[in-house]
């Protein structure tokens, strides 16, 4: 039987074909309705300090949100990776002192002030992939379930529908997400009445979608 990183390593490669099968303009629409919905939550309009990640080419680009968190004035930090495993929150005024990092990831200087997790409203959160009860397959780093596990504020997950998972395998240290943003909006674990749209029981908070962005059909049951 293989060990559960096996299987989270098989799940890895399965959720990022999926990923690569998008098409150009499929992925834009669905970065534009994500985006979308995370702007209209409560969490969002509430927030002063927002701590969000630099999405890679095989991710959700969220430029156009951190670049959003500017322009409302709110304070905005990135991901600053310092040793293996570790990360920082660190303030940056302007995407443009970005520049490419590990793993190929857009970071701040390593002068730009650190932010401590107990400063940081909301926290929008990078997966590989999710399941129906808020665990997150990450990329292997251990980076945000080690950030998750001291961070006490709110968080966000951000997933394409395609990547929800009916199941992901855990381990003691993975931390759950309870809320997650889809192309159809903030929908938060194990609460309310299924929808029966969905894959998973999960309860929407309905927010209108973008104009542009027509529904994706459900895959079959």
């Amino acid at each position: 039987m293989d060990t559960i990183q096996q299987q989270k390593e098989a799940l890895r490669r399965e959720l990022a074909a999926a990923e690569r099968a998008m098409m150009p303009e499929e992925k834009r629409l669905s970065d534009s309705a994500i985006l979308h919905h995370v702007l209209n939550t409560q969490e969002y309009r509430l927030a002063r300090t927002v701590f969000a990640f630099v999405g890679r080419a095989d991710e959700i680009d969220t430029r156009p949100l951190l670049e959003q968190i500017l322009r409302d004035g709110k304070r905005l930090c990135v991901p600053l990776c310092t040793s293996p495993g570790v990360m920082e929150c660190r303030e940056v005024p302007d995407l443009a002192v970005l520049h490419p990092g590990a793993y190929g990831i857009s970071e701040p200087p390593d002068n730009a002030p650190t932010v401590p997790p107990e400063c940081v409203d909301l926290a929008i959160i990078p997966c590989a992939g999710a399941a129906a009860d808020g665990r997150r397959l990450g990329r292997g780093g251990g980076y945000y379930d080690r950030f998750l596990a001291r961070y006490t504020g709110d968080a966000l997950l951000l997933c394409r529908e395609r990547l929800l998972c009916p199941d992901i395998p855990q381990e003691t240290h993975d931390i759950r997400v309870p809320a997650v943003v889809t192309e159809r909006g903030r929908q938060e674990w194990g609460k309310g009445i299924p929808d029966r749209g969905c894959l998973f029981p999960i309860c929407s908070v309905p927010v209108p979608l973008p104009p542009e962005w027509p529904c994706p059909p459900r895959p079959p049951s």
